[in-house]
């Protein structure tokens, strides 16, 4: 009962988190929700009946079951690592990340220089140039 709380009470934390528009607030929201996972996780093998990691030596079935224990360690590391990951974008992105609409972004493509453009850039690099070279003219 209290193990099933504690999940409760972590999954909630996490969603109320996770629901802010701050970064580092998502961050520590997730942090609680792989913990919670991991309370699911190990309570998933059988909390009752588990016995020492490694029982007697002759008699296995008062043994740990090991297989929730792998994922939860693996779940360790898995979520340690994309916890760096929210943290390190927490740290260099700006304030308003997490709030701004997609309208502020333009998502025009850039547009293709064209021969005007190109003439009109060339005379103002080089003003007492003449005129762009012909394409049979070999006096350049």
């Amino acid at each position: 009962m209290i193990l099933a709380l504690s999940v409760g009470i972590l999954m909630a934390g996490a969603v109320y988190l996770m629901m802010r528009p701050d970064m580092f607030r998502i961050t520590i929201g997730f942090v609680m929700l792989s913990h919670a996972a991991n309370l699911v996780i190990m309570s998933a093998g059988g909390v009752s009946w588990r016995g020492e990691p490694f029982g007697a030596h002759d008699d296995t079935t008062g043994a740990a079951d090991p297989l929730p224990q792998a994922f939860v360690l693996t779940a360790i590391v898995i979520s340690f690592s994309i916890t760096i990951v929210m943290l390190v974008s927490s740290v260099i992105g700006k304030p308003g990340d997490a709030t701004r609409a997609d309208d502020d972004v333009s998502r025009e493509s850039p547009r293709r220089p064209d021969a005007d453009d190109v003439d009109e850039l060339y005379h103002e690099l080089a003003p007492d140039a003449r005129a762009t070279p012909e394409v049979g003219d070999k006096t350049r």
